[in-house]
């Protein structure tokens, strides 16, 4: 999955490229005042959103907020939300949307849904069940921030002013912890709390932290290499500032909140995983599942949905099973994968040129598919050790818009024995090319689109997109081994069963061992790695979901340009008017992509 900047609804090498063929601009010019207004109510939104939130504003490379965190959790942040959403939709409602040139006729749905989504979430009754809920093992401040402020990740250090800003962040950083706590006691209050494995995941990734001292802590980091410029009395000086503000600032907020969970939290925290056995849980769920797919679907459709695909997917592994000459079940297929040594990565160095290698394979091919591609680099990285343990198999971190920062590609370590080969191929296809990096980079660099279109977006079509870029496989000459072209079967099935066991978990009561025993017994993934699947879903419930929903969307789509183009269907032109304007809500995905097709058969 992708990992964009907090609170942003959303996640390389450049490749040369023939030119596009009956390409749609990405923006028409502005032929009336309507279009004037409606650019300039984004632009005022989008300049009051990155007031609200600093992070947002640094993940673009825009540091004018710089010296601020922001809080994220407090009474003020949601009800200035609020308030901006509500002020939003009424300058919307002044502007005649049949007046607007196409391309901003999209813009105006994308930004009336997602306002209107959001205020539906900022609403007491759902934002209660959320709120007092801050932390949690897989999305927790406390997961993200280390790695932003590490030197390694968004926040700069160029200038003294850079490292001058870091230690004023971390102020605002333990604040917020110290908040977190006052959030949870809420929440004891009311009875809407976190399961007990939550709490004990986020209390062992605290220890994590803490064991790591002082300067072999993550916020350490920007102090071990200065840039050139900086001069020696200052190093000097933020050394020791740097080694203060984590041992009598960081590392005591830690041990609060740790404590805290241990303590108090953890005896009152429910034994339950599924949003379902929490009070008011039914009804957060079905928004997160409006708000992860951007559809109105009820649970119990989805997970029918779900079954329908694990079955068809089945069918294609047996088809493999067969085709490699394997004796045994399906079962007994999947523990082999699960247990050869031919399988398993030798060592973490060789994970790493496996997935160069990879890369280069796919970016030969690219053309065949994308004249649209991305200008920024393609960083690859294991995924830090204060994370790894639960983190997913891969992940993606968007660069900057100027390409100063690059993307990057994390890749999961841990527990070498544990992971098998089968499944890099899409893995890659997935995070990196041409999936997260293609779609967050496209959008980010297209400075025709609003700020809001550029950076921000749903899951469903970041998650879809990424899914149905794995897809392509047979088209950039991936998979060609089949114990690959397993893996990406095995791939997809995941995210079939996503629907399957996050449904099964939120909506009908299943165990965190019954979600995991269903995942083992469908595919081939690992233990390790399905606990870690299983507990996200717990984690951040509805999410998984956006995946399959998404990329069904795309696929729907294609077969219907193909099915009314015949010939002239030109999957380069297909794959530009899915990507060129940002991250849409499917059903303006779906009507742009009908107009497009009756435009082209017009021609």
């Amino acid at each position: 999955m992708s990992r964009p900047s907090l609170l942003l609804s959303a996640a390389f090498c450049a490749v040369m490229s023939p030119a596009l063929p009956a390409a749609t601009p990405v923006s028409a010019p502005i032929e009336s005042a309507e279009d004037k207004a409606l650019l300039q109510l984004f632009h005022d939104s989008d300049e009051a959103s990155l007031k609200r939130n600093p992070i947002s504003a640094m993940f673009r490379g825009d540091l004018r907020y710089a010296d601020r965190l922001g809080d994220y959790i407090s009474d003020a942040y949601f009800d200035g939300e609020r308030k901006a959403g509500e002020a939003d939709l009424a300058g919307l409602s002044k502007i005649e949307r049949s007046r607007l040139n196409p391309t901003d006729q999209i813009a105006y749905d994308v930004f009336k849904w997602q306002t209107e989504l959001g205020l539906k979430g900022l609403q007491p009754d759902l934002l209660v069940l959320s709120a007092v809920r801050p932390i949690d093992h897989f999305s927790g401040f406390h997961t993200f921030y280390p790695g932003f402020a590490s030197g390694q990740g968004a926040a700069p250090f160029k200038t003294l002013a850079d490292y001058e800003n870091n230690l004023k962040r971390h102020r605002e950083y333990i604040a917020m912890l110290d908040a977190a706590i006052g959030r949870f006691r809420q929440g004891m209050k009311m009875g809407v709390v976190q399961p007990k494995l939550v709490v004990n995941n986020v209390i062992d990734q605290l220890n994590l932290q803490l064991q790591q001292g002082i300067e072999g802590s993550t916020f350490y980091g920007p102090v071990l290499q200065f840039p050139k410029d900086i001069a020696p009395a200052d190093q000097a000086r933020l050394k020791v500032e740097y080694t203060a503000m984590i041992r009598d600032g960081i590392v005591p907020a830690y041990i609060r909140l740790r404590d805290f969970l241990k303590n108090d939290y953890l005896p009152v925290a429910r034994d339950s995983v599924g949003l379902g056995g929490m009070k008011g849980g039914d009804r957060l769920y079905e928004y997160l599942i409006e708000q992860n797919t951007t559809l109105p679907l009820k649970a119990e459709d989805v997970h029918q949905l779900g079954l329908r695909e694990v079955a068809r997917i089945t069918d294609e592994m047996e088809k493999i099973r067969v085709q490699v000459g394997f004796k045994g079940t399906l079962g007994e297929f999947f523990e082999y994968i699960r247990a050869a040594p031919r399988f398993k990565p030798p060592s973490k160095e060789w994970l790493r040129d496996a997935y160069v290698a990879i890369g280069k394979r796919i970016d030969a091919r690219i053309p065949e598919q994308f004249a649209l591609v991305p200008k920024s680099p393609l960083e690859i990285r294991p995924v830090e050790p204060y994370r790894e343990k639960t983190e997913a198999g891969g992940s993606y971190q968007q660069g900057t818009p100027d390409g100063s920062r690059p993307g990057v590609f994390y890749y999961n370590s841990y527990d070498l024995p544990s992971r098998t080969t089968p499944g890099m191929e899409t893995l890659f296809l997935h995070e990196a090319v041409p999936g997260h990096h293609f779609q967050i980079s496209l959008a980010q660099e297209n400075a025709a689109l609003p700020a809001f279109m550029r950076f921000g977006g749903n899951t469903a079509y970041v998650e879809g997109w990424a899914l149905y870029a794995e897809t392509l496989w047979k088209d950039l000459g991936m998979e060609t081994d089949p114990y690959q072209r397993f893996g990406g079967l095995d791939d997809e099935m995941l995210r079939a069963m996503r629907l399957v066991v996050d449904t099964g978990i939120h909506a009908k009561g299943w165990s965190r061992d019954q979600a995991i025993a269903y995942m083992l017994g469908h595919s081939g993934m690992g233990k390790t790695d399905a606990t870690a699947e299983v507990e996200r879903y717990i984690a951040i419930p509805g999410q998984a979901l956006a995946y399959k929903i998404g990329a069904l969307t795309i696929l729907k789509e294609k077969a219907k340009a193909k099915a009314e183009l015949g010939a002239s269907f030109d999957p380069r032109a297909f794959h530009a008017q899915v990507l060129d304007t940002g991250a849409l809500p499917m059903i303006v995905l779906e009507e742009k992509i009908d107009s497009w097709i009756k435009t082209q058969k017009g021609k």
